[in-house]
């Protein structure tokens, strides 16, 4: 006799931790159980819950929401990766962000994360020559969220952007795992070269609110960038940096700044 199947939830314990805290939002505020429903009730997995919502998010007069979404669920079929990535930021919300008190948040009200999502599709789309698609994305995530990521930019999992307001990312930027961002941040280029032109973050590095970072240069894994600061140059590893423009301050301060996610210049800096 066949064994039977198992319920997705009994194997996936972030979709069932979601899943119970809608049903407690729910209880909670009957006067939001159709968006509950709705964004997360209603779908078996993670999956249909995220194309579902970047589709609702993302839709427009011009391209409706139900093409929208099968475009999403086609690259969540495709890349099995976007799902993976997808987890680990909201993992990496949830731990780091202290406004962050449910798995639930960041899909329902956090652009940060919606916006991420919704980026990770249009460079999906990107990679496979579907270029217009892709500009399609990204002019609508800048429009609906505030947050500017070419789609040809590469950027790791395990992303927090936080409040995500004015965050500009650009074409040759490649931004690793494990990093942490505020609003405002801009990862730029200078001039008008067409070449790589975009910073490299690595991985585990804190972005303070407002701070630049522009051209080709490296900065070191599990570096921190002082919020205001304007950076030009390359930056070391496990390094703090502020100032415009940015100088070595002290060291990092610990060994996770991405995930401490502390952001004041002391004696732990100097």
């Amino acid at each position: 006799m066949a064994e039977p199947r198992r319920n997705i939830a009994s194997v996936d314990p972030v979709w069932d931790q979601i899943l119970t805290e809608a049903q407690q939002a729910v209880l909670d505020e009957p006067l939001i159980g159709g968006f509950v429903h709705a964004c997360i009730l209603h779908h078996k997995s993670i999956e249909k819950a995220l194309s579902y919502r970047v589709a609702a998010k993302l839709a427009s007069n011009e391209m409706s929401m139900m093409v929208v979404r099968e475009m999403v669920e086609e690259a969540y079929s495709n890349d099995a990766s976007l799902i993976k990535a997808a987890r680990a930021d909201l993992v990496a919300i949830y731990e780091r962000d202290p406004a962050c008190h449910r798995l639930l948040q960041p899909i329902l009200y956090f652009k940060g994360y919606q916006a991420v999502q919704a980026y990770r599709v249009g460079h999906y789309l990107w990679t496979k020559g579907q270029y217009d698609l892709a500009y399609f994305v990204q002019m609508r995530v800048s429009e609906i969220f505030g947050v500017d990521i070419h789609p040809a930019a590469k950027i790791g999992k395990g992303i927090m952007i936080d409040h995500a307001h004015s965050v500009v990312i650009g074409e040759t930027a490649v931004v690793g795992d494990n990093v942490s961002m505020l609003h405002s941040v801009t990862l730029g280029g200078t001039g008008k070269e067409e070449q790589d032109r975009h910073p490299k973050i690595e991985d585990g590095v804190l972005i303070g609110a407002g701070a630049k970072v522009l051209g080709n240069i490296t900065v070191g894994h599990c570096s921190r960038i002082a919020a205001g600061s304007v950076v030009l140059e390359a930056v070391p590893p496990c390094k703090t940096v502020a100032g415009i423009p940015a100088r070595v301050v002290g060291e990092a301060g610990c060994e996770q700044p991405s995930v401490l996610m502390d952001h004041m210049l002391g004696p732990q800096g100097e």
